[in-house]
């Protein structure tokens, strides 16, 4: 448990500059006046960004994440993910740096979804 927080932790200094970008956008209840936690540990899995009121986690992938070996993992993750009950989207890095505005526009039609009765 001790390792997680550190983990977190360190995740939590050394974000990537797509993270970093789209962190201003969710931070301090931007966004639809949900609460966003970066580097937040869902079992053991830590993922980028979660909205918990939501249930929403927010993964932005770099090029490792087209490897074989990180799809597979990233399956196996999503799955687990959904069978708590988040909803998991993602995005991938360049998608931050060069559409933003629809990364953040499909952010907040997600935090607005709500299932079919």
């Amino acid at each position: 448990m001790k390792r997680a927080i550190l983990l977190r932790r360190e995740l939590r200094k050394n974000m990537t500059e797509a993270e970093l970008r789209l962190w201003r956008f969710l931070r301090d209840r931007n966004l639809c006046g949900v609460k966003f936690r970066r580097q937040y540990a869902i079992g053991r899995y830590i993922v980028d960004f979660a909205c918990i009121e939501r249930l929403l986690v927010i993964e932005l992938d770099g090029g490792q994440h087209a490897e074989q070996s990180t799809l597979h993992y990233d399956e196996v993750r999503t799955a687990y993910l959904h069978r708590c009950g988040w909803r998991v989207i993602r995005f991938w890095n360049n998608q931050v740096f060069c559409e933003l505005d629809a990364v953040v526009e499909e952010i907040y039609r997600q935090l607005n979804w709500s299932p079919s009765p």
